[in-house]
C-alpha cells in the first residue's frame, strides 16, 4: 500500500511501533507519500495512520492535532502548495486496553508514540523531496513564545537564499539572520546565537548577536553532510 500511493516519491515511507498499555501490546502503523509541492498547511502529501489502541475520539483528535502541528505542518521542500493534503488516523479499539478517556499517563504514552510516527514520516517526505540533496533541521529555543519559535524556524527553512547557501556549502549566517528578521517574530538580534552541527561536529557562528571567527574547514566539513541541524538560541523567553 505504501508503494501504491507513491507519485514522484523515490521510495515508500512507512513505520510501525509497538508499546504496552495495561499490560496489553498496542500498535501504531503509518505510511505517507509526498515529494514535490510540499509546504503544509497545504501540500501534496498524504499520511495514513492506523492503531488498535482503545481511546476516546476526543483524545484521539487532540493527540493527532498537536502532533500534526509539530511535524507535517513544520516541513517544507519547495514552498509550493496543493489542495491534496491529508493526514488520517484510524483507531479500531481492538488493542484490549482499558479505554483512555482522560489525559493520564497512558494518554501521554500514546501521544509520544504517535508523534514519533508522524515526525518520522514528515522527515522522510523532506528527505525524499524532489531535487533535495540535504536535510536541514532548524531548532529554535529561547523565543518569546512557541508561536514566535514556529515563525522563526519556518522563515529560515523556507528561505531560498538560505537553501542556496546550504547547497553551496556556505556558512552564511547573515542569510539566516535576515530570514529571522522578516519572520514576523519579536526578538532582539543582539541576543541571537547561531550554531551548526551534524551529530559529530559542531560550530558556533554567532554568539549573542556577535559574529564569531570560526574554522572555515570545520564549517565546510559540517556543510558537506546530507543532514545538518541549525540551532537558533534567543534570549526572549522559553518558547521553542
Amino acid at each position: 500500500a505504501a508503494q501504491a500511493i507513491m507519485t514522484t516519491d523515490t521510495y515508500p515511507k512507512q513505520i510501525s511501533v509497538e508499546f504496552s498499555i495495561d499490560d496489553k501490546k498496542v500498535r501504531i502503523g503509518g505510511m505517507a507519500k509526498g515529494s514535490g509541492m510540499i509546504h503544509p498547511n497545504m501540500a501534496t502529501m498524504l499520511s495514513f495512520i492506523t492503531t488498535d489502541i482503545n481511546i476516546s475520539r476526543e483524545l484521539l483528535n487532540n493527540a493527532l492535532k498537536k502532533s500534526v502541528d509539530d511535524s507535517y505542518n513544520m516541513i517544507s521542500v519547495d514552498g509550493d502548495t496543493s489542495t491534496n493534503d491529508l493526514v488520517l488516523l484510524l483507531a479500531n479499539g481492538c488493542g484490549g486496553n482499558t479505554e483512555i478517556k482522560e489525559k493520564n499517563e497512558e494518554y501521554y504514552l500514546f501521544k509520544k508514540a504517535l508523534h514519533l510516527v508522524n515526525l518520522f514520516l514528515a522527515q522522510e517526505i523532506v528527505k525524499d523531496g524532489e531535487g533535495a540533496k540535504k536535510f536541514i533541521a532548524v531548532k529554535v529555543s529561547g523565543a518569546a513564545s512557541k508561536k514566535d519559535a514556529r515563525l522563526l524556524s519556518k522563515s529560515v527553512i523556507t528561505s531560498n537564499l538560505v537553501k542556496t547557501a546550504f547547497f553551496g556549502e556556505d556558512a552564511n549566517w547573515g542569510r539566516i539572520l535576515a530570514a529571522m528578521g522578516y519572520s514576523g517574530a519579536n526578538f532582539n538580534p543582539t541576543g541571537v546565537s547561531i550554531n551548526f552541527h551534524n551529530g559529530s561536529h559542531s560550530i558556533m557562528l554567532m554568539q549573542e548577536g556577535t559574529p564569531l571567527q570560526f574554522d572555515e574547514e570545520l564549517a565546510l566539513k559540517i556543510l558537506k553532510e546530507n543532514e545538518i541541524t541549525v540551532e537558533l538560541v534567543l534570549k526572549e523567553g522559553t518558547g521553542e
